[in-house]
């Protein structure tokens, strides 16, 4: 209930002056307008906007401040897609990458480098965007290879200048499961967030990598998000003081999403046992074909590890 828009000075660290105004403008109109690929929106769907990023800076300044410990922005729109011009894919403002340069601005003596870790099943281009030539932001992508956006999210991509070494993506093949993304989060997630030492982590949470999601074709189930979230949990605690901020992504099972998302949301509370929801589809899902590690997908993530010169768990 205390949450406030984002402000337009917030807006700016990391989109144009002209494309706010294009989406304020358009929202004012009855029957809304377009802001770019694949992302329409209604009347007043500015005013939505600025607050789903308003709530997410909410939650960063609520760690920031020892209210929380964690915290998890369930807000809409998306933001991950969004670059500083325009819009795409159902994202109008990069609620994420705001939120990391917001923190480095307002808490300049703490916060000095950030971690964001996006494992939403679509490639994190808008926040790549953002923080490309900026050694002070890692950015970590796992993604379903060449779903959305088809020409970014290559393992090349590493970051330009400075920044060379702070962008990691992981393009997984389709039909990825449990122990694939295990794989590229104890081979991957873990060792490149150790290395870079973050003062905060950030992660872009979409839930569309599950077996139900319409829009990809993965198979985690709401386990594996529970496993990622465990994992990322233990690094903040041991890299910075336990400061780590979730933000929804993408997830488009109506049916599937709520138990993933309520995997995170236990873990991050502390809950265990009897005291979680009971995912009804988890027996269905984990005994599918295709689960284990397969040697292509093997394959596919040690190119990042050779690429990003990270230590295996083998030899860490």
């Amino acid at each position: 209930q205390d949450v406030q828009p984002a402000t337009v000075e917030q807006i700016l660290y990391i989109h144009s002056k002209k494309y706010i105004e294009e989406v304020k403008v358009k929202s004012t109109r009855v029957e809304g307008g377009f802001a770019g690929p694949e992302t329409t929106f209604s009347q007043f769907g500015y005013d939505i906007a600025i607050l789903a990023v308003g709530g997410m800076l909410r939650a960063v300044d609520a760690i920031m401040q020892e209210e929380v410990q964690c915290a998890y922005a369930l807000v809409r729109p998306p933001g991950h897609h969004a670059v500083k011009n325009h819009a795409m894919g159902f994202c109008i403002f990069n609620n994420v990458a705001i939120a990391a340069k917001h923190l480095l601005i307002t808490y300049p003596e703490k916060i000095k480098k950030i971690a964001i870790v996006d494992y939403d099943v679509h490639h994190g281009n808008g926040t790549q965007d953002s923080f490309y030539d900026d050694e002070h932001v890692l950015l970590i992508s796992l993604h379903q290879d060449r779903n959305y956006p088809l020409d970014s999210g290559f393992i090349e991509e590493v970051g330009i200048d400075k920044g060379k070494g702070t962008t990691v993506n992981v393009p997984l093949p389709p039909g990825s499961g449990r122990g694939c993304y295990k794989y590229a989060f104890d081979e991957v997630v873990v060792p490149s967030l150790q290395r870079f030492d973050p003062d905060f982590i950030l992660v872009s949470s979409g839930f569309d990598a599950s077996y139900a999601d319409p829009l990809s074709a993965m198979m985690l189930s709401s386990d594996d998000y529970r496993y990622m979230s465990k994992r990322m949990l233990e690094v903040a605690g041991e890299k910075c003081e336990g400061r780590i901020a979730f933000v929804h992504e993408g997830g488009y099972s109506e049916i599937y999403v709520p138990f993933c998302g309520a995997a995170v949301f236990e873990e991050l509370l502390g809950l265990k046992g009897n005291d979680c929801i009971e995912d009804p589809f988890l027996n269905e899902v984990k005994d599918w074909g295709g689960q284990e590690l397969q040697n292509h997908q093997k394959e596919a993530v040690d190119k990042v590890v050779e690429i990003h010169g990270l230590p295996t768990v083998k030899n860490s």
